[in-house]
């Protein structure tokens, strides 16, 4: 349990290029150990309900879990400026979380819309 606490730290503090090569590498790895590495990400946001009465914090873990599919390292700025906002600056919580929703949303768009633009060809 540690060493995989130490790896995803390890992993979050790279940037893209080397957390995709990192992957690759696990992935060989996994398939000389004959290992099962099929893994679905869900295409879709979760259906997980937000609660009436909820924390700025868990609204970000709710969301993380709501949107699995989304680089977590792309929206860390904009949820810490949401709490900020709130710790510092006195927003509500329904406020930041209302402004959450709508970050995680947006992303999922970008995220689509990568998803559909054809990959150019050398």
């Amino acid at each position: 349990m540690r060493d995989s606490k130490r790896l995803l730290s390890i992993f979050r503090s790279l940037s893209d290029t080397r957390q995709q090569a990192l992957l690759e590498y696990a992935e060989f790895l996994a398939a000389k150990e004959g290992a099962d590495i099929s893994v679905t990400m869900p295409s879709e946001p979760l259906p997980i309900p937000r609660p009436e009465k909820e924390s700025v914090v868990k609204a970000i873990q709710r969301l993380m879990q709501t949107y699995p599919m989304l680089e977590r390292n792309q929206i860390f700025n904009e949820a810490s400026a949401q709490m900020t906002r709130h710790l510092i600056h006195g927003v509500t919580a329904l406020e930041a979380i209302d402004e959450l929703e709508k970050i995680f949303a947006r992303q999922y768009q970008t995220h689509l819309d990568a998803l559909s633009e054809p990959t150019a060809s050398p």
